[in-house]
């Protein structure tokens, strides 16, 4: 059984700091797969952004909007994060290449998973980004694969203490 919950974030560096919370979860194991939901400046990439640093990402982290697939190799696993946002049709994530690194393999922090939608292997983690006045609200999910993994039980006390 999933668990899923909601929280609010007041602001830009509440979602920075959440982003930052996941980094044990990545390292505690080699992949998984986390889909970002929510409209455009909703927080998406600022989360990446902040989780990515986390992990030890010392560059510039972008947005994949255009480029579609950036990789990162962290102090702790490879990190693909995917902008879907261009994808006209959901096959069209053969044709990146990414697919070979698919879980376990990396862990996959997707941009718009809905327009992968059938090909895209499904969420460990479902964050969705919302906005709430001037905050942004977290509808969030973990699958049934994650609930028991000693990484998102490091973390899940920062998605119900908030």
């Amino acid at each position: 059984m999933s668990i899923e919950g909601q929280l609010e974030l007041p602001d830009s560096a509440a979602t920075e700091a959440l982003g930052a919370a996941l980094a044990p979860l990545l390292r505690s194991r080699p992949g998984g797969m986390i889909h970002l939901e929510g409209e455009l400046g909703a927080g998406k990439t600022t989360l990446s952004r902040a989780l990515l640093r986390a992990l030890g990402v010392q560059g510039a982290v972008k947005s994949p909007t255009y480029t579609l697939v950036e990789p990162y190799e962290t102090d702790g696993p490879k990190v693909l994060h995917l902008d879907l946002y261009r994808l006209l049709e959901p096959e069209e994530l053969y044709g990146l290449g990414v697919l070979d690194e698919a879980p376990p393999a990396a862990w996959w922090l997707v941009e718009w998973p809905e327009r992968g939608a059938g090909v895209l292997p499904a969420a460990d983690l479902r964050l969705r980004l919302s906005h709430a006045g001037a905050a942004r609200r977290l509808d969030w999910s973990v699958a049934p694969s994650l609930t028991d993994d000693p990484g998102w039980l490091r973390v899940r006390s920062c998605f119900e203490s908030q």
